[in-house]
């Protein structure tokens, strides 16, 4: 079955930055496309960026320039590395594929506050 586990939130300053880590499992990771979600209090979920089997990479105009997802076939797992967190980056993210349903991580919380 398809398993994703995020891991790297927690609480930073204004400024910061953080690395977000997926490991998933339970399905051939390099030949699907993987997401990150996040989810703010009150707010709908929001893709905030996608990377492709072949690399390639999309933001929310939110993080561009801000935020890099990448990935390491060889490890099955998906990064999200953020710099410049601003308190609205404040939520929980959570790492997502498509693969016939939609499936999602049990989220990480990241807070960003002075």
């Amino acid at each position: 079955q398809v398993q994703l586990v995020e891991s790297g939130g927690g609480l930073v300053q204004p400024g910061g930055s953080l690395r977000l880590s997926c490991v998933a499992s339970g399905f051939i990771f390099s030949i699907y496309d993987m997401d990150w979600y996040r989810q703010a209090p009150g707010k709908e979920r929001e893709l905030v960026a996608a990377i492709s089997s072949g690399g390639n990479t999309n933001y929310a105009d939110s993080v561009k320039g801000r935020f890099t997802i990448s990935r390491d076939n060889a490890k099955n797992t998906v990064y999200l590395q953020m710099n410049s967190l601003k308190a609205e980056d404040t939520a929980v993210y959570y790492c997502s594929v498509f693969r016939y349903a939609r499936y999602w991580g049990q989220g990480t919380q990241v807070t960003v506050s002075s």
